[in-house]
């Protein structure tokens, strides 16, 4: 066009290339992100910590050999494009890429998925999902609740801290959905909506 200004074109940053690299691409079933770990426990490299315990506890394991990967004592990484095996960081130090969108350097963990509006919560001591602004911490039953609880709920001391009892998962490190009895206990969600569907839960009174 005569007398007309070329429009200059956006290009992204190096920085913005790393974040996008590769975006959705790698990780597994409970999280998306560009990195696999190796447990510290056993030395052998999984998708994330969720995919250790449940090879590591399944069935066809010898029960005295099953365990949990002790998730704050990873400490090697491995790049999932090119390989790359390093210290725990958010980029790698070969390629540049960012492992995760999310990463917490006390639980050592990745995730590019930010729409969980993941957060640390120091005194539980892990990563919570939802939103820092949406919950407190009760320091008498040791977990975090929604804010909206904050002057109804129930206190009962460490109330997270065993599990399920449909179906047995630990409460308190679950990544499901967690729902508060009217007398205070926990449960998962999907149990308590499972055992509606069956008929095996009692009406309460709200």
């Amino acid at each position: 066009m005569d007398g007309g200004i070329e429009p200059k074109m956006s290009v992204p940053r190096d920085e913005e290339l790393s974040e996008d690299l590769g975006f959705g691409n790698f990780g597994c079933s409970h999280y998306r992100r560009k990195c696999k770990i190796r447990a510290p426990c056993c030395d052998e490299v999984f998708d994330c910590r969720h995919c250790h315990n449940e090879l590591k506890n399944s069935l066809e394991v010898n029960p005295n050999d099953r365990h949990d990967v002790p998730r704050h004592e990873l400490k090697r990484v491995i790049c999932s494009l090119c390989h790359t095996e390093q210290d725990v960081q958010q980029h790698c130090i070969h390629c540049g890429v960012c492992m995760g969108k999310y990463f917490c350097s006390e639980c050592k963990f990745f995730d590019d998925d930010i729409s969980k509006w993941q957060y640390h919560c120091s005194e539980c001591g892990i990563c919570r999902t939802g939103g820092e602004e949406n919950f407190f911490h009760c320091s008498k039953c040791g977990c975090c609740y929604s804010i909206l609880m904050k002057d109804s709920h129930n206190c009962i001391e460490r109330v997270m801290h065993h599990d399920c009892p449909v179906c047995f998962e630990f409460i308190f490190d679950t990544t499901k959905d967690i729902t508060v009895l009217p007398c205070g206990h926990t449960i998962h969600l999907e149990c308590v909506e499972e055992m509606e569907q069956h008929l095996q839960l009692s009406v309460w009174e709200q």
